[in-house]
């Protein structure tokens, strides 16, 4: 029997820095895609989108993945073309999108036409700003299972959890810098063009990072098929089958809905609620939402660990669960209306989106063959993008309906007050489902024997 020699990835440090890799790419696209999260009131007073505009260009992130399956196609493309042919067109789709989104914010003429749909008026402006940005949705969105399979692929046996937990707070000091920095560059520059580009110069940065990932990752698919260690079947649609009727994958899947719908459309909206029900004002208002994603930047590779080192990985997504629903209901009080009360707020939800992801991800990975993985969080990723494109088009209808409380003049103009208790409610709500179903997925562990308890690690012998 043929010795394996040693490869890449059983190398330390050239698996950590492919990690570094990816997720710099990953960096850029957390950055690009809340670069308008804090801009809610300045859109609206600069560009004069209505609370309904802007939920419909938060929400056409996922337009295009969920009424054209892009994601579905593009796991299958991932498990029969590869990372690297995945990764690339993913990049490009990005950079596509937001150059879309900046032609169309830059060009003011577009806001003397409009057009009609559901009923409903819509400028120009917003239309092609929600087109680029759902195709956008597509590249970010298949970057992230792209992404997610690599880290299997490297630190398989190793240190998963820990990997997965430093990409996802790489990623999400994408979103911290977007949340914190992005009101600042559109004041300084007097619109919000600026800030989306620079997120389109830090995406091309991106996806050179990625095109030196590529490079490593071949040479690893060189030795592996040169040791022949991985004699692994080619993906065929009877796995698309197979992972439809698993019924971790669909726990797994619907605890991803529920969870990621009260936290990345909330941030859409963190900023509002913070100069209209806290008074910060509105330059600083995307920095209280930004200690968020700066918590998980510490907190998910420490749960990562946790998990790779002792288990227990269904525990952390119910007690993450229980918590994010606390802060939402703490949110929804008219009482807690002081500006260090978000603060302490915004920190217990940083942890609560630590918890569930660092288990969430490496657990689907135990459940479902490698081979599937593309496919899996695909699906799971499509799953997603329902809720992330559903709740932010409910949220500003909410807010454009039922909230407005009064009017305000500021620089010059006379814009909404919003009153965000219902809107906090429905965030709690849904994400009230989240205890349920990591519940849930406690008990079929049990029974199927993921070992979803179990630590990552395999113990050396």
């Amino acid at each position: 029997m043929k010795n394996p020699s040693v490869q890449l990835r059983d190398s330390a440090p050239m698996r950590w820095l492919m990690l570094l890799l990816v997720a710099l790419t990953m960096f850029a696209a957390y950055v690009a895609s809340d670069i308008f999260s804090p801009l809610q009131t300045m859109l609206e007073r600069h560009n004069q989108w209505n609370p309904s505009e802007y939920g419909w260009f938060a929400g056409s992130y996922s337009i295009f993945n969920v009424f054209l399956g892009m994601l579905i196609f593009g796991g299958i493309i991932l498990d029969k073309k590869g990372i690297r042919f995945s990764g690339i067109m993913s990049c490009i789709l990005m950079v596509i999108g937001i150059a879309i989104k900046y032609w169309a914010v830059t060009d003011d003429s577009l806001l003397g036409n409009s057009m009609m749909f559901l009923g409903s008026e819509y400028k120009m402006q917003v239309v092609w700003a929600v087109v680029g940005f759902g195709i956008f949705g597509v590249g970010a969105e298949v970057a992230g299972i792209t992404v997610s399979k690599s880290i299997v692929k490297w630190f398989k046996g190793k240190e998963l959890a820990l990997a997965m937990g430093m990409q996802l707070s790489l990623a999400r000091l994408g979103s911290a810098a977007a949340l914190a920095f992005s009101p600042m560059i559109a004041t300084r520059y007097s619109n919000v063009s600026a800030p989306v580009l620079f997120g389109l110069v830090l995406l091309v940065l991106g996806t050179l990072a990625f095109a030196v990932y590529s490079i490593y990752d071949k040479k690893l698919d060189t030795q592996i098929k040169a040791d022949e260690l991985e004699p692994e079947e080619s993906f065929n649609v009877k796995d698309l089958k197979a992972v439809l009727n698993n019924k971790g994958f669909w726990l797994i899947a619907i605890l991803c809905v529920v969870f990621y719908s009260a936290v990345f459309p909330f941030l859409k909206y963190a900023a509002g609620l913070m100069e209209f029900k806290f008074g910060v004002d509105p330059q600083l208002s995307g920095l209280i939402p930004s200690m968020l994603p700066f918590g998980a930047i510490v907190l998910t590779p420490l749960f990562g660990r946790i998990y790779d080192k002792i288990g227990h990985g269904a525990d952390l997504m119910i007690a993450g669960s229980v918590l994010l629903v606390s802060v939402h209901v703490l949110f929804a009080m008219p009482f807690i209306d002081q500006w260090w009360m978000a603060i302490i707020l915004m920190i217990l939800l940083g942890i609560a989106f630590s918890m569930v992801p660092s288990a969430m991800w490496p657990s689907l990975a135990k459940i479902m063959p490698e081979r599937q993985l593309g496919t899996t969080y695909a699906l799971t990723f499509y799953i997603q993008n329902i809720g992330l494109m559903l709740v932010p088009i409910l949220i500003g209808n909410v807010l454009n309906k039922y909230s407005i409380v009064g009017t305000i003049v500021k620089d010059g103009m006379e814009v909404n007050q919003y009153d965000y208790t219902l809107t906090m409610s429905i965030f709690a709500a849904i994400c009230s489902l989240a205890i349920v179903v990591s519940l849930v997925l406690k008990f079929i562990d049990k029974k199927m024997g993921y070992g979803l308890q179990f630590a990552n690690m395999e113990k050396k012998k």
